[in-house]
Order: structure tokens, then sequence, then C-alpha cells
């Protein structure tokens, strides 16, 4: 238990294994993002870094296939990362997600598998 809320970076594949299928990649995002509710719900805020980076990505009138992706993607999961408590990584192959959990090591931060390991916030605030 904590009682303070931790940021929680949420990271896995959202390109990888796509072969740029933009449905596909939605679908990966669509994951990442389904797994906001849990770590939201043990009291915590959560962040993912696709949702920092695509907007990047439009407002330079690209995408995430686009050459350019590779010089906001990682960058925009590795920027809030610095502020993260944890790491809640989800199964599937990514080297972005990879690079994640290599840096919250590096940082001694805990690296999660599962929301369940995430430590409830105490007092827990209504949803």
């Amino acid at each position: 238990m904590t009682d303070k809320p931790l940021l929680i970076l949420i990271a896995g594949p959202c390109r990888s294994g796509t072969d740029g299928d933009p449905q596909a990649m939605a679908a990966n995002l669509t994951r990442l993002e389904t797994a906001a509710r849990p770590v939201f719900a043990a009291g915590h805020l959560q962040v993912i870094g696709e949702w920092t980076a695509l907007p990047v990505l439009r407002s330079a009138g690209a995408g995430p296939t686009d050459p350019l992706a590779d010089q906001v993607l990682y960058p925009a999961a590795g920027r809030p990362l610095a502020q993260c408590d944890a790491v809640l990584r989800l199964p599937g192959e990514s080297a972005g997600a990879g690079q994640d959990v290599a840096t919250a090591r590096r940082r001694g931060l805990p690296v999660h598998h599962d929301a369940a390991e995430i430590p409830r916030r105490t007092p827990q605030e209504t949803m």
C-alpha cells in the first residue's frame, strides 16, 4: 500500500507486429488504454507514451509509420518515464517497451507485468 498516487507508464506494443497496418496499431493502442483503468482504480495516474507522441506527429503532418515517428515515439515515452514511479509492461514484442523497461530498471523503478502487482493507494479515492 502507498499513500501517494504513483505515476505509472504503461508500456507495450503499438507499432510492433503490425506491418504498418493502421487498424492493428489502433487495436494495440486500445489494449494499452484498456490497461489504464486498473492503474487508475488502484489510485494512481497512468501515462502511455503514444498519448504524448501522436499529437506531436499529427502536428508535423506525420503518422506512426512516417520516418519522423522513430524520432518522436521513443523520446515521447522516455520523457514522461523520467517522472514515473513504475512501469506496467504489457505482453508482446516491442522495442520501445523494451527500452522503457531497461530505463526503468536502470533507475531502480519497479516493473510490473500485471496490474494486480501494483500497490493500491490508501486512502483510496473514489472513481
